[in-house]
Parts: structure tokens; sequence; C-alpha cells
């Protein structure tokens, strides 16, 4: 396997993707995640709990496929698992990143994918975007949902959660996701996405609160779920 870019570059590109999905608003307070492909068993990776706008090279941390940290002293994101299984289900990929772009996720949320040839550049730079299944964030279940999608589509939609965008470098996984979010907010202005949400159940809702609870965070309440909603019509 050949084509890594060195540590150093690695570094660089992860801040500098980061900064720009802060600057256009494709996450917000600590979301999203970003990792490059250094070796055969060296990833990347930045810091959970950090805004991508602020990063430091000092923050990120690089892994093996196994998800061990070999450098770097803060934890790893949350979504590491999801990284590392595109990495292994599609050894070419050398850079992933995951962002909450509005137009995008409002798709993800009503689980319809991105598979009209509307827009020149997406077909040629992304073609048909699915979703994946709906899976609890920092589970082996997100990993596992986007493990069919890695070698064939170069994007994928998280059901309810974002976007995911892959390539030969950073900064074509983060052009990616530029085009993709371009790709939505068109069709979003032609009207195309007259769906309605898909609302998470009681189980999977109450899985996030617990989790929200775990990390330190009582107030807050309960969201209605698809139960609640039904029982109100």
């Amino acid at each position: 396997m050949t084509g890594y870019c060195t540590d150093g570059e690695a570094r660089q590109a992860i801040l500098e993707a980061g900064r720009r999905m802060f600057q256009r608003q494709y996450v917000a307070a600590n979301d999203g995640n970003i990792s490059c492909r250094v070796g055969e068993d060296s990833v990347w990776i930045t810091p959970s709990g950090v805004s991508k706008g602020y990063m430091t090279e000092d923050m990120l941390l690089r892994v093996d496929l196994e998800g061990h940290v070999l450098e770097g002293s803060r934890k790893p994101s949350s979504e590491m698992k999801m990284h590392l299984r595109v990495y292994r289900e599609n050894p070419a990929v050398r850079a992933v990143v995951h962002a909450h772009p509005l137009a995008a996720t409002s798709f993800a949320i009503a689980r319809v994918p991105l598979d009209t040839a509307v827009l020149t550049e997406a077909v040629m730079s992304l073609g048909v975007v699915p979703v994946a299944e709906y899976a609890t964030p920092g589970t082996q279940g997100v990993p596992d949902s986007v493990a069919p999608f890695c070698r064939d589509y170069n994007a994928v939609l998280l059901a309810n959660h974002g976007a995911l965008t892959w390539g030969l470098d950073v900064l074509e996984a983060y052009y990616r996701m530029e085009t993709l979010e371009c790709y939505a907010a068109i069709l979003m202005n032609l009207g195309y996405l007259n769906r309605p949400a898909h609302v998470l159940d009681r189980a999977q809702t109450r899985e996030l609160v617990d989790i929200r609870r775990r990390m330190g965070v009582e107030a807050g309440g309960v969201p209605r779920c698809a139960e609640d909603l039904a029982d109100e019509t």
C-alpha cells in the first residue's frame, strides 16, 4: 500500500478541514470528526469534545486500526470506530470526514438518499449517496451500518445523524462533503424534500438520553418520540 502523507501533512490537513467545516457551519458545538491514514496501521484523528474550528496539533491523536492510542493525551473521537471501519473495508481510502451539514442532514433525517442526476459536479465527484440504517452514535452499530457502502460509494448519509465522506486525502474527503451539502441544498430549494422527519422510537430516544446522562448532563428532559406523536394523532 502506498500514497500515504506524512504525519505533519496529515495533522495540518485535519486542522484546515476542521476550520473549514466550522466556518461553513457544517458542525455545531463539538460535533464532527476527521481522520487521515498515514500508514498500514496508523491513523491521525480528531479528539472528543473539541470544536473543529479551534483545534491545535497537540490535540490530535494517532491510533492504530484497532483503535489503540499510539500518540496523544486526549480521548479520541467517539466515532473513531466508524472511521477505522471505512479504512478496513476500503484500503484505498486515506481520509474520512464526518459532519452535520444542514441540508444533507435533513435528507438523513427524512432517510431519503441523494440519487437524482441534477447537479453535474455531484454526479462526477459523488454519484449516488445512500442512507445507512440508524444506529446509536458511538456504538458498534454505526460502523456496521456504513460498512456495506465503503467500497462502492464515496459518501453516505447517516440516518438521523449526519453525513460521512471519504477520499484519497483529507482535502478530497472534505470537498466531497461540500459537494454533498450543495447537492442536498439544491434539491431542497427545488422542493424535492417534501417528506416528514423519521422520528426516533422510544427505545432509541431513551438510549440517547442515557448517554447524555452518562456525560454528566441531567437537565434537558426527554423529547417526544415516534410513539408519543402517534398517540397525539
